[in-house]
């Protein structure tokens, strides 16, 4: 059947039959259900054009534009001022007193056309969010006593609308803020427990809940702070996944159940990203009592996501991300929740505490390493919670420094090369994302209880030098943190090759013959010339600059390090003077 033409397709809206309009919209919605991308068929088209035009003008080379050159000017493309007519006769007809089917119609087919964002003026406006809002039952005012609750796929299809006229329009997102729909979805999820409403409904509610935070700062604060959202939320996700306590700070947790199920898993991710969201600053400020006890009870929920396994090994790992995003941005004292539970049968154990979550976390880091994906995005933030931890919790620390830096053995081999977890954070010292960089080194910094000498051993003084130059360490000592004084153990293999490692590669080395073996003192001086030649003229062009370590640990330009450490000599030698 060939497609409905757009201009018949608009007559028969205009016509305000509403039989005629609801099988022109069915028919409509049909051929475009698939279609996500209105203009990549239309910039397709136009390149072909232009490499035609190019080839009839015998141009030599041909460039074509990146697809936002041919996206920046629609507003005169005919394709999309129809959309934007049919938008504005879908959304007017809304307004009428419509049979169910056609208010389904008129509904998907704004579902389908909010999907470009260049036609979406018709839908951005306070009159069309409003229409929505009253079809997905989120109107919202003071007076109201109970929220309506949305009823059938009508509804659930406004909300995919929202979502799609948010994500997209920034106008609409200040429309959203100002009929208070944040409000609405509040109110509406304190009800869920109450009510028999599908997963659709209630996952399209979390889904435009956790854009209006992530897009609108405004409804992210309105949401955390006037709505108390983090305790509406974890009542939320403790409903979803229908927890039983064993204690205050403890979930039952059965490691052999079934996986958790597609839909439930759907819903608590979109309740974990809102929380997100709405968190992301707590770590940062102070929390009363109140506040930590909130937070040590979504901790204690959290422990148990990260026991739990989805269907499939990317939904679980999908799942498991969210969690432990959320987990980076609560306060550290509230984590302490996390080794509470009581060891049992199966649990790993370590000084006598429940180091299940802690096992978990060092898995999912390994796989994260392993994938080497976007690095900056998915192991930053388990990096960041395990580093954390182990600064507040000397047996977190010490069980993953057993996992992580075990004794030394291996002195053949550089630090970085290797498959052990050791090798793969050395390796990404190195990186060339400085925040990859710099979490994997604090890491393993962490973990040496911030020593030097202990930094360096494990390492490398080459892969160390970055953070020890930032810390201003290099001249040796120690951080900071404040940790027990416990020695570190040595092995036999270790001892034994100490003599012969090289600090800077941190391996023992093949010993290399003396370049100087067999030269004169005239020709070893005339080589110490040249080098010093050559030194000096990569210096003045400007291509190296000489630094040096100043007593402080840091690094500064060589003139300037040796003009304080002359200083420091003549003000040392005046006071032995004095003396």
């Amino acid at each position: 059947m060939p497609a409905m033409d757009p201009g018949t397709l608009l007559d028969k809206l205009e016509s305000g039959d509403q039989e005629l309009v609801q099988k022109a919209l069915a028919e409509y919605n049909q051929e475009n259900s698939q279609c996500f991308f209105f203009n990549a068929e239309q910039r397709e088209e136009r390149k072909r054009q232009e490499l035609e035009e190019f080839k009839k003008k015998k141009f030599r080379d041909w460039v074509p534009k990146s697809d936002s050159d041919y996206d920046s000017d629609n507003s005169e493309d005919p394709d999309v001022k129809q959309r934007q007519k049919l938008g504005e006769l879908v959304i007017k007809f809304l307004n009428r007193d419509l049979q169910p089917s056609c208010q389904m119609a008129c509904l998907e087919t704004i579902r389908i056309l909010s999907r470009d964002k260049h036609a979406l003026s018709p839908f951005t406006g306070r009159s069309a969010i409003q229409t929505l809002a009253q079809y997905a039952g989120l109107d919202y005012s003071e007076e109201m006593e109970m929220p309506s609750i949305p009823d059938g796929e009508s509804a659930v299809e406004a909300l995919k609308g929202l979502c799609n006229i948010i994500y997209n329009s920034v106008e609409a997102q200040e429309v959203a803020k100002e009929l208070r729909l944040v409000c609405g979805l509040a109110r509406r999820l304190k009800l869920y427990n109450e009510t028999r409403s599908s997963h659709e409904s209630k996952f399209f509610d979390l889904r435009l809940l956790f854009l209006l935070t992530a897009l609108s700062v405004d409804m992210r604060k309105q949401l955390a702070q006037e709505l108390r959202g983090v305790s509406l939320l974890t009542d939320a996700l403790e409903s979803t996944l229908a927890l039983k306590w064993s204690d205050i700070y403890e979930v039952v947790t059965d490691r052999l159940a079934p996986p958790l199920g597609k839909e439930e898993t759907e819903r608590v991710m979109e309740i974990l990203k809102t929380l997100f969201n709405i968190t992301f600053d707590i770590s940062r400020r102070e929390v009363d009592e109140e506040d930590a006890a909130l937070y040590r009870h979504l901790a204690a929920i959290l422990r148990h996501c990260l026991l739990r396994q989805c269907d499939g090994e990317d939904r679980t790992e999908e799942f498991h991300g969210h969690t432990v995003n959320l987990l980076v941005n609560l306060p550290l004292m509230c984590l302490d929740v996390l080794l509470t539970p009581k060891v049992e049968q199966g649990s790993v154990e370590y000084m006598g505490m429940n180091m299940d979550t802690v096992e978990v976390l060092i898995q999912f880091l390994d796989r994260r390493l392993d994938r080497g994906h976007k690095l900056r995005e998915t192991l930053t933030p388990v990096l960041n919670l395990l580093t954390e931890s182990s600064r507040v919790h000397r047996e977190t620390r010490k069980f993953l420094r057993a996992k992580v830096l075990p004794p030394l053995r291996d002195v053949k081999n550089r630090p970085e090369v290797g498959n052990t977890l050791r090798n793969k954070l050395v390796r990404l010292m190195t990186h060339v994302d400085t925040d990859v960089k710099h979490c994997a080194a604090e890491f393993l910094f962490v973990l040496c209880k911030e020593n030097v000498s202990r930094f360096v051993k494990y390492t490398g003084y080459g892969n160390a030098a970055g953070l020890l130059a930032a810390r201003g360490l290099l001249a040796g000592g120690r951080g900071e943190g404040r940790y027990s004084e416990d020695e570190d153990t040595d092995t036999e293999e270790y001892r034994e090759a100490k003599p012969n490692i090289n600090p800077v590669t941190g391996r023992v080395e093949e010993k290399q013959p003396n370049p100087m073996d067999g030269m004169t003192e005239e020709q070893k001086e005339y080589e110490a010339m040249k080098l010093v030649n050559m030194f000096d003229k990569l210096s003045r062009e400007q291509i190296i600059q000489p630094m040096g370590v100043t007593s402080d640990g840091r690094l500064e330009p060589l003139d300037e390090a040796a003009q304080k450490m002359l200083q420091r000599q003549e003000s040392s030698d005046l006071e032995s003077d004095s003396d």
